[in-house]
Order: C-alpha cells, then sequence, then structure tokens
C-alpha cells in the first residue's frame, strides 16, 4: 500500500482541506449518518455541534477511517483529503491516521515516559534517523502543545503520572509529533476542569496557523469561542453548517435556531 500525498507534494491552492460528499454510515443495519455533504477549510477550527447521538462523532471517525476498525460499520460516499480519495485502493489506513490524527474524550497517554509517549510515533514512522533527532521532534512537539515549560525536568516520568489537562495536552503533542495535517478532537475538554479546558482552548488557536482542526462538541459556549466555521448535524445529518458567528446569531434553519436557543437537546 501507499500513502495518500502530503501536502508538500502537491498544490497549496485548496482552500478546502477536507471535502465530504454524500457520505452514509451503517452500523449494522442502523444507519447513523444520511447523505452528509461538509468541507472543512484549512488552517481553520470547525466544530460539530448537535444532540447525543447524533452522528459528531460517527463524522469525525470517517475523516481517518477509525471506523475500519468497528465491526459491521460500512460507509458509502466520498471524503478526500487535499483533493484524494481517503478510501482510494492505495490508501494505507496507518498511514493516514498519521496525517489525520486523532485526540480523544479522555486523555490516553501510554503508560510509558513522558518522552516516550511523544517519540512512540516518529520512531515506528521511521521520521527520525537517532536519539539525537527523535529528541528535537519531541521537544518541538511539547513546546508546540504548550507543555514543555511544565515537564522538561520529568520526561523519563511515566505520562499517566501528569494531571488530567498535562495528559490531554501530552496527546496533542504525540499526535503532532507525526507531522499531520488535520487534528481530529473528540470532545477533548469534556474531563477536564474549567483552568485545564481554558489552556487547552488557547492552544488550538495557536495551532491553527499549522493545522487543520476539527473538534466535536457539546458546549455551545466552547464552538462559539474557538472555532471559525460550525456544522449542527441533527438525527445523523448536516442541518446547517457556516461561519461560526453568523450561525450562531443568525441561523437559517430553524431546527439550528431551536438547537441553539436551547428549545432541544
Amino acid at each position: 500500500m501507499t500513502t495518500i500525498s502530503r501536502p508538500a507534494e502537491r498544490s497549496q491552492l485548496y482552500l478546502t482541506k477536507i471535502t465530504t460528499r454524500d457520505l452514509n454510515v451503517w452500523y449494522g443495519e442502523k444507519q447513523a449518518l444520511f447523505s452528509v455533504n461538509l468541507d472543512i477549510e484549512r488552517n481553520r477550527v470547525t466544530s460539530l455541534i448537535g444532540p447525543s447521538g447524533c452522528g459528531k462523532s460517527t463524522y469525525l471517525r470517517c475523516l481517518n477511517r477509525m471506523n475500519d476498525v468497528i465491526e459491521g460499520c460500512r460507509v458509502e460516499g466520498k471524503i478526500a483529503l487535499d483533493g484524494d480519495d481517503v478510501h482510494g485502493e492505495d490508501v494505507d489506513p496507518v498511514q493516514l491516521r498519521a496525517r489525520v490524527g486523532m485526540v480523544f474524550q479522555k486523555p490516553n497517554p501510554f503508560p510509558k515516559s513522558v518522552w516516550e509517549n511523544v517519540a512512540y510515533g516518529p520512531r515506528i514512522h521511521g521520521l527520525a534517523t537517532g536519539r539525537a533527532e527523535l529528541d528535537e521532534i519531541v521537544t518541538t512537539s511539547l513546546e508546540r502543545a504548550g507543555l514543555f515549560a511544565e515537564v522538561k525536568d520529568r520526561l523519563d516520568d511515566p505520562g499517566t503520572g501528569l494531571s488530567g489537562g498535562q495528559q490531554q495536552r501530552l496527546c496533542i503533542a504525540r499526535a503532532i509529533a507525526v507531522q499531520p495535517d488535520v487534528i481530529l478532537m473528540d470532545e477533548p475538554c469534556s474531563a477536564l476542569d474549567p483552568i485545564a479546558t481554558a489552556r487547552i482552548e488557547e492552544l488550538m488557536e495557536e495551532l491553527r496557523a499549522r493545522y487543520t482542526i476539527v473538534i466535536v462538541t457539546h458546549s455551545m459556549q466552547q464552538a462559539a469561542r474557538v472555532s471559525q466555521r460550525t456544522a449542527f448535524f441533527h438525527l445523523g445529518a448536516v442541518v446547517e453548517e457556516g461561519e461560526t458567528g453568523k450561525l450562531f446569531t443568525d441561523p437559517r434553519e430553524e431546527r439550528t435556531r431551536d438547537y441553539i436557543t436551547g428549545r432541544f437537546g
């Protein structure tokens, strides 16, 4: 298998990083997504909002083919990353997931040292030729995740010994270390206290200069704070998407207005 070509090998004229067309997803007999059409723009934060069970996380998992590992899941339609079909026959899902990294709801550092958590991905993907290069990748990744200053004297300590907010930033550093283009975040702050949440939100603003970010959140306040674009999902379909400010202040669809004003969800 080969990987999808990285953007350095392609034209940089794409404003849209990920294109989704007529995406349908089933878990067994139950259909979870219905004809989803959505564009994810480069170097912006896109929030996916909507009530529980509306398809937000299912859509997120489609972007790096995490649904492939779920038995009975069937996906139809097209998702393109920089114009390339992520379901193409020559696409290696492992390489795709290096380009489209994921940060989960609950921090999940490996039961290894802080250094090993970050170095693991670059090592198995062959991104470094020796310890010196790995050290540089680890330091740079931790700096970009806003964590290096806090752990520079604890790199040999277990990652699981960090605070919850630090663990989540360690997971972000781990994702950054394999040189992704896109970072997916599935409720990344739901297990964190308000101070740690604010730090992750600040970090998203810093990271979008280098990465395209897609975040699933139940918090409309968070979506309004961190994202430039928002998509509202309901019953497995995208009801409305657009610039975050406009969607929250002047939605086109009545269902969007009802959700934002708390009439359901």
